[in-house]
């Protein structure tokens, strides 16, 4: 590009194509052309980058070209990315580019942008918004606010970040900082006018906190009054923008407030738990409704998320997915232990002292073990260990003495050599290193015990125990020359937005009652690199189940996100279900909130949890299908027996089908299943003017028959043999979970088409196939499948996979829908209501923390 297009370029992104061509044209008529093709080049590309979907509002017109080569904060922020990829930094750059993008341009006179960015807990959201900073300051705006969380670590953690790679790299004149890492916002003495100047963009890092917020709107009043503000473009960054931000009765009023100040403002909120955000009510004309856009990231490459860790439910409308069982890295506090590690009932943390239990022990001698590992591999950076049993400050507290008692007797046991210390951090380490060899990722290799051995003095000479609370006079900081080693304990410091460097284990055992406040409190998700193998998380049963609902919500709301963005639908056309929990709260605030409609139409259905130990749970079901076969068989049904285990009945009455789910029983956590949904749905198809579900076709998913403790007789002469479903590792009793139960080929098991055929069809394509058959269009699919009582994993799952130990064989069952997704039923979901519902609620807790008085001036 040649100085005079550059020019022209820069005129064009910052008052406009239209102004930039009628100031050229005269003296560039020659040129004028090629520039403006050059100009709608660099602005399509922008257009179709990563990532190349978003949800955006109609009528924003296409401005944004890019980086351009006199951009100074930009390219010396990316240079200081010395640590990521040359890939990463170039979805870094399309990413925020496409951000800046779906603001207004800055030559509409008036706007208002209000955009939020959904990524990962951990997942390096705040370099995306300080490159969205430093392109914005870049084309021209002059004030960049980030309201970052509400707790002062928080605060001071992105201000040094701020300060490191955009302040220090950008040189003199580009910025100018009204905090710092010591210092909230204060009111300067000179005005907002008096700090304008040149090029420089004004930078204020400052915590929703009300007295920080009520500084900040008193100094930018008094400059909107005088006309300082006028024409000046604003960029509000909102980081964990559903804390606080959202239906509070102070902190909200504040941030909209803040943006009434200015005529030009964008507003983008960050977040990796959008719950409360996609549930604010639309209609409210100042509400923080992102109805300008909403960006989906993607999940960065190396990034270990709740689903690699918890693993977590297909979902239907995937057309391929990864293994979902997740990695071998959680380990059970059993709940008999709980009461030991974190008081149990109101009042009882007074004089609480914690128990150093078995658990606990082996989660603090991993620590010390795995982070002597990671020295052997070279890797001397920091290395943290989370303790986290409950909220309030006196637990925390409690953890200190018996944490460095327990890490002395270690760290003198290893001194002297002492044998059965020795064998017993040996046997840890062997038993772990096994459930996740290093053999699964790429580029690591094991470490053995007699390897890691020399490391552990030094390691335990450099652990400390950090108590990091609102009180405490300790604080992680990893600023200084030498790596830290930390047993940090805490609660709601560490809780939000706060990186915990170099995590490695947590022992987590705090209970919430939101998926919002639960989800933001894995720190432990991120990216290992050089460790992959390393992290264990120590939890109950109960915690690890809630986690994998997360990831499986997760997963679902990012798969509508998407689907919309293929509609090309806008924020405020849109309302994104967030399946419910049996007991979590999606969120706090739940906003213009209303149950959603969920439709049965071309979806299928499975059964995955059972009470392996209930043996009259599971012979009600035996008996639920064999009178359902019984008395299809009396009807005169036509089966059809596929010779390999497999037999269809054909035309059964919906009768018989509606009393097999009344006597069938499925396990309460499969909400999906609910008999009275499913049956309302088969009632409601059957009373249509074209009535659909009268008849259905019953696959009996069995095996040929080898031997006799393996068959499961179904009556009327059909007797089969049992399949194979394993469990997953760490599952039983009550709650024994198969994960999947059906092949994605047994949606079209009673069509014409041949398993591998199916397979390599896409479910879309299954659905289509199901709807355009005369035979099939209006009948459902019933599948029951006789699993053995005894199941083995399959030979290359037996790390994440334990046999069933059933009391009796068991009846899985499957349902298939034909039709799409516009014949509802209520389910068990939540969106919001875009035509316009009011609702008041707030989050009480948020609203608690505004009233507190800022820790700096207390």
């Amino acid at each position: 590009m040649d100085d005079f297009a550059a020019v022209f370029i820069d005129w064009a992104e910052r008052y406009g194509l239209d102004r930039a061509r009628e100031r050229f044209q005269r003296n560039f008529p020659e040129q004028i052309d090629e520039w403006v093709a050059e100009y709608q080049r660099l602005v399509e590309g922008v257009k179709i980058g990563y990532p190349p979907k978003i949800l955006s509002a109609p009528g924003l017109k296409p401005w944004y070209p890019g980086p351009l080569p006199h951009h100074k904060r930009w390219p010396a922020f990316r240079r200081s990315l010395t640590k990521l990829s040359g890939e990463a930094l170039e979805k870094l750059d399309q990413s925020t580019s496409k951000i800046i993008a779906n603001t207004h341009s800055p030559d509409t006179s008036e706007y208002l942008t209000k955009g939020l960015v959904v990524g990962y807990v951990q997942s390096g959201k705040t370099t995306s918004f300080t490159g969205v900073a430093a392109k914005a300051a870049d084309i021209g705006y002059k004030l960049v606010i980030v309201l970052s969380g509400i707790h002062n670590g928080l605060r001071r953690q992105t201000q040094e970040r701020l300060q490191a790679q955009l302040i220090d790299t950008a040189g003199d004149g580009a910025w100018f900082p009204l905090t710092d890492a010591t210092k909230d916002f204060y009111r300067p003495s000179a005005t907002f006018a008096a700090h304008q100047g040149g090029d420089r963009t004004i930078l204020i890092v400052a915590k929703k906190q009300k007295d920080v917020l009520a500084r900040l709107l008193s100094w930018l009043t008094r400059a909107a009054n005088d006309g300082a503000l006028a024409n000046v473009p604003a960029l509000i960054i909102d980081d964990e923008a559903d804390q606080a931000s959202v239906a509070t009765a102070k902190i909200n009023p504040q941030i909209r407030s803040l943006l009434r100040l200015f005529s030009r403002r964008a507003y983008i909120g960050y977040t990796a738990t959008p719950f409360a955000n996609v549930l604010i009510d639309p209609s409210v004309p100042d509400e923080l409704y992102p109805e300008t856009f909403i960006l989906n990231l993607p999940e960065p490459d190396g990034y270990f998320g709740a689903e690699r860790i918890f693993g977590r439910d297909a979902i239907e409308g995937e057309y391929a997915g990864p293994q979902l069982d997740g990695y071998d890295m959680v380990r059970v506090v059993p709940d008999s232990t709980v009461a030991k590690i974190r008081p149990v009932g109101r009042g009882s943390e007074n004089g609480f002292v914690p128990t150093i239990t078995d658990e606990l022990a082996d989660s603090l001698r991993y620590f010390i073990l795995a982070t002597a590992a990671r020295r052997h591999r070279g890797d001397d950076s920091h290395s943290t260990m989370l303790v986290h049993t409950g909220m309030k400050t006196v637990i925390h507290d409690a953890y200190r003495k018996p944490l460095r008692g327990f890490l002395g007797d270690l760290s003198g046991a290893v001194d002297r050599q002492d044998p059965d210390t020795l064998a017993e951090l040996k046997a840890l380490w062997e038993k772990e290193t096994k459930r996740v060899p290093a053999s699964l990722f790429d580029g690591l290799t094991p470490v053995s015990f007699d390897e890691l051995a020399s490391h552990l003095p030094e390691v335990l000479d450099d652990v400390k125990v950090i108590v990091d609370n609102f009180r405490s006079r300790d604080r992680l900081d990893y600023s200084g020359t030498r790596p830290v080693v930390a047993v940090a304990v805490g609660g709601n410091t560490l809780s939000r937005g706060l990186t915990l460097e170099g995590l490695v284990v947590s022992f987590f055992v705090r209970s919430a009652n939101t998926y919002d406040t639960l989800l933001q409190m894995g720190r432990w998700f991120g990216y290992r690199r050089g460790y992959e193998d390393l992290p264990r998380i120590w939890m109950t049963k109960g915690l690890e189940a809630d986690f994998r609902h997360l990831a499986t919500v997760e997963a679902e709301i990012r798969l509508d996100i998407a689907r919309y963005e293929e509609q090309n639908m806008s924020p405020r056309e849109v309302g994104i279900r967030i399946r419910t929990h049996p007991v979590l709260n999606v969120t706090a605030k739940m906003g213009a909130s209303r149950i959603a409609y969920a439709s049965y139409g071309g979806r299928r259905v499975q059964t995955r949890y059972f009470r392996e130990k209930d043996a009259a749970w599971l012979d009600a079901n035996r008996m639920a299908a064999t009178t359902l076969v019984t008395a299809a068989i009396t009807d005169g049904v036509n089966a059809d027996d596929r010779r390999d285990g497999t037999v269809i009945l054909w035309d059964v009455d919906v009768s018989h089908v509606l009393t097999f789910l009344q006597t069938y029983r499925v396990h309460e956590d499969s909400p999906d299943l609910d008999p009275r949904l499913v049956t309302a749905y088969i009632g409601k198809e059957s009373r249509r003017a074209d009535p659909s579900l009268l008849t259905w076709n019953v696959a009996l998913m069995g095996a040929p028959v080898i031997d006799e403790d393996h068959v499961v007789d179904f009556g009327g002469g059909i007797r089969l043999g049992t399949i194979n479903r394993s469990l997953i590792k760490n599952t039983g009793g009550d709650k024994a979970d198969i994960k999947t139960l059906m092949s994605k080929e047994h949606r079209v098991i009673d069509m014409d088409i041949s398993a591998p055929e199916a397979r390599g069809k896409s479910e879309g394509a299954l659905v289509d196939l199901r709807n355009a058959s005369i035979e099939h269009a209006t009948t459902g699919l019933l599948l029951l499948y006789p699993i053995a009582r005894d199941s083995q994993p399959d030979p290359t799952n037996v790390d994440t996979r334990v046999p069933f130990n059933a009391a009796d064989h068991v009846i899985g069952m499957a349902l298939v829908f034909p039709g799409n997704a516009e014949d509802k039923v209520r389910n068990k979901y939540v969106q919001v209501d875009t035509s316009g519902v009011d609702s008041s609620e707030y989050d009480e807790v948020n609203d608690a923390l505004e009233d507190t008085q800022d820790p700096e001036t207390a």
